[in-house]
């Protein structure tokens, strides 16, 4: 429809109204402005004015709420309570109003109201993974299990990411894995191995591994890199049976071969006949400056390999690898086999291979003979006894940094053929 504005009373009219609406929405935008710049100034006072002038703004009264419960200097629990109360009744259709007048409630010691207010957090919205979450850990803290294991498993499969918390919370409330496996884990594997990890960030390996035994028995394919903080927690309790069942356990769960070394030897993938896993009870290797890895022929015809490193002359590096943790027996006599070649290795400082034990100092301590120059395929032999605590050997490959000015690594380094099997007759003493 079309207004004439051809005469002055009309053009006047519109003219006004125009002038009135602009004064009624400039009006509107001053306020919502004061009202946001007081309720974004974190002082109470004025926040309680702001929420004046924004009448039926629920998350205004919630923002005070949370205030007034946690200020530091002058908590007030009651008035944080009728804040709440004035969020809901506002916008009673918000679980998150709901919940924190739940915990505003709990905190006062008015459990009957808190269950209630979780109810209607439920009720709003009853899928929510949060709500589940919030309200299991209420009845976890009434002591009501059932209900709260309940709560929890619809929590972690509504929202995978609170599983971590969910796990934490229902273990330090009740200390027993089979009701934490049973009744608040998804029956899958990536949910066993979260289980596992917490207890490994705990350092309790004795519920990791009662939750690997269920993981285990999932059947269910595994990631290896997935196992590593567990083995490493293994080898740092000296766990080494333990280990060795774990380890050849996630490599099957990996797709990966897992059958005992050949001739009874106790280093795995001796024979270099697969990548480094570079983690659990498999070699690691890191980058390391000035110095390049790489697999080779090796001098046998057996389908074995060996590990080539190239040295460019460019640094007096340090070399603690390729590395291995070896699972053995305390007080038993061992017998280090390997083969080594060198062409033009240059310093004084060379080549050499080093066994320790990682856990207990100075109870086994061999290093082989230090290769430098130019060598032929050459066999490396040592005998060593464990420690009557030791569990485990650190088996590296090992070169110190030379002490003198020309001091540069160059060349090149092969080993092969690496294996540690138990003697039939331990020596008397360790060998140094």
């Amino acid at each position: 429809m079309e207004i004439p504005l051809r005469n002055t009373p009309t053009r006047a009219a519109l003219v006004l109204l125009s002038l009135a609406t602009a004064a009624i929405l400039i009006s509107q935008a001053i306020i919502l402005w004061l009202a946001n710049h007081r309720l974004d100034s974190e002082q109470v006072e004025l926040m309680e004015r702001g929420t004046a002038l924004t009448p039926g703004d629920g998350s205004t009264w919630d923002r005070v709420g949370r205030l007034h419960q946690w200020d530091f200097v002058h908590p007030d629990l009651p008035t944080a309570i009728n804040d709440f109360q004035k969020a809901v009744q506002d916008d009673p259709r918000s679980a998150h109003y709901w919940m924190d007048l739940a915990g505003a409630y709990e905190a006062a010691g008015d459990d009957a109201r808190a269950r209630d207010a979780y109810a209607r957090a439920k009720a709003v919205y009853p899928a929510s993974g949060e709500v589940a979450f919030h309200y299991g850990n209420f009845l976890l803290r009434e002591r009501e299990y059932s209900g709260a294991f309940a709560e929890l498993r619809k929590a972690v499969r509504a929202d995978p990411t609170l599983l971590p918390l969910a796990i934490s919370r229902t273990w330090r409330s009740t200390e027993d894995i089979n009701e934490l496996v049973d009744q608040v884990l998804p029956a899958n594997a990536e949910a066993y191995v979260q289980a596992v990890d917490f207890f490994v960030s705990s350092g309790r390996a004795e519920p990791a591994l009662a939750v690997w035994d269920r993981l285990i028995s999932l059947k269910q394919p595994l990631k290896l890199p997935q196992v590593f903080p567990f083995m490493e927690e293994l080898i740092h309790e000296d766990r080494a049976d333990d280990a060795s069942r774990v380890w050849r356990e996630a490599l099957a769960a990996a797709g990966m071969p897992h059958a005992d070394p050949p001739n009874h030897s106790v280093v795995w993938n001796g024979d270099f006949g697969s990548e480094f896993a570079n983690g659990g009870l498999d070699w690691r290797w890191s980058s390391v400056l000035g110095a390049a890895i790489s697999f080779d022929t090796a001098p046998a015809e057996n389908g074995s390999r060996a590990v080539r490193l190239d040295f460019n002359g460019g640094n007096n590096l340090a070399l603690t690898e390729p590395a291995q943790y070896v699972p053995v027996e305390p007080g038993r006599g061992y017998h280090f086999h390997a083969l080594m070649r060198t062409q033009e290795i240059t310093t004084e400082s060379g080549i050499r291979f080093s066994l320790t034990d990682p856990n207990h100092g100075d109870a086994v301590g061999v290093t082989t003979e230090n290769f430098t120059g130019s060598r032929a395929w050459t066999p490396i032999e040592a005998d060593l006894t464990t420690g009557p605590l030791t569990h485990f050997l650190l088996l590296r490959l090992l070169r110190s940094p030379s002490r003198l000015f020309d001091n540069r690594l160059g060349g090149t380094a092969w080993i092969a053929e690496v294996a540690l099997t138990q003697s039939t007759a331990a020596p008397e003493q360790p060998s140094r």
